[in-house]
């Protein structure tokens, strides 16, 4: 019997491993919202999504007030039908992320049943393309890191056979972030990648410039420049560089990544698939992406974006930045600067139940 018989949301705030500064923000607690779904032959699935700080509570009354009352008698099975019925209940608040983080909850928790009834791993029963991924590292380029920092970071990931490093930018002059970048890239040579983020700070006309301002220092890609609804300027600043332009963490349905693709305005998708609304619309833009001979380098939630990124055939990246050691059991494995996606029937990621209990605040 895969008919849902009980459903249920809750809340989890979990500290920062680590300090984490960018242009606009510090990260403050990872708000993680679960849904268990539980089906008539006794099936669990677990699914979750996650907010920086704010807005966790708003996402877990759209679940228990909304979506998760919908989920009793229906077939766990009918993921595009729930899905849709699930978005279409909430026609006042698309396109948008609360909805969106609420969908990815239950979205989630389906595909983690969907994978175990079919005794197979997310990576493989999503599309199952290659077992490993490359991984370049995040928590040694946050902002407030002095330069000697970013350069250690970047030396220890490089030996430890990692492909690359991201660093934050948004210093108050170019030729600050410059003059870090290149202290990296003359520590790591020509081989190592190099990414920037700038987390949506810049107008228009300076990501030109701090574009120009970076041209020899060989970046992989130039990530959230603009705000996220800036798309003619993304559209500009795409024309007047070659650095690959980076977006999707801000981008809350299919329909938005389609008309950044259309025009030009980036070269690298970077889909969050809490973000974004589960796995059932992550999926759509990832091949959408695919079409327009886009990779995908997704934000955040490496636990669950190794999968993934491993099921498709553009998948280019996975970002290390751990943030659920607190509440597993099993961290994600890394071998020779790969991330490898589990094996195990589900989504992978191993729940510390205990741990979860402990830190449920709602």
């Amino acid at each position: 019997m895969s008919l849902i018989t009980r459903a249920r949301a809750s809340l989890v705030d979990l500290e920062v491993e680590t300090v984490r500064t960018d242009a606009v923000q510090t990260f403050l607690k990872q708000e993680t919202i679960f849904v268990e779904i539980v089906t008539g032959d006794g099936l669990t699935g677990v699914g979750y999504s996650y907010t920086i700080g704010t807005g966790g509570r708003a996402v877990l009354s759209m679940l228990r007030d909304h979506l998760v009352p919908m989920l009793p008698g229906r077939d766990s099975r009918d993921i595009e039908r729930l899905w849709s019925d699930l978005f279409s209940s909430t026609r006042a608040t698309t396109v948008g992320a609360i909805t969106s983080l609420a969908l990815a909850a239950v979205d989630t928790a389906l595909w983690d049943l969907k994978c175990k009834r079919a005794n197979g791993p997310l990576w493989q029963v999503a599309g199952g393309f290659r077992p490993s991924i490359p991984l370049y590292d995040t928590e040694g380029g946050w902002l407030h890191l002095s330069t000697e920092e970013l350069v250690a970071g970047a030396a220890a990931s490089q030996a430890a056979g990692w492909n690359g490093l991201k660093i934050k930018v948004g210093k108050p002059s170019a030729r600050e972030d410059r003059e870090r970048l290149l202290a990296v890239r003359e520590a790591v040579g020509d081989e190592f990648d190099i990414m920037v983020d700038a987390n949506q700070s810049m107008t228009a006309a300076e990501a030109i410039r701090r574009a120009h301002a970076f041209d020899d220092v060989d970046l992989a890609w130039f990530e959230e420049p603009l705000p996220a609804d800036d798309v003619a300027g993304h559209v500009r600043l795409a024309q007047s560089t070659s650095i690959p332009v980076a977006v999707g963490e801000s981008l809350y349905s299919i329909g938005q990544f389609r008309d950044y693709l259309e025009r030009g305005a980036a070269s690298v998708v970077q889909v969050d698939v809490a973000r974004v609304g589960g796995i059932t619309p992550w999926l759509k833009v990832a091949h959408l992406a695919e079409a327009f001979n886009v990779s995908v380098s997704p934000h955040f939630l490496m636990e669950l974006h190794v999968s993934l990124v491993a099921a498709v055939p553009n998948g280019q990246y996975v970002e290390h930045i751990p943030q659920l050691r607190a509440i597993t059991t099993k961290e994600m494995t890394v071998e020779a600067g790969h991330a490898i996606a589990p094996n195990t029937p589900g989504l992978g990621i191993d729940w510390d139940r205990d741990a979860i209990d402990d830190r449920t605040v709602a």
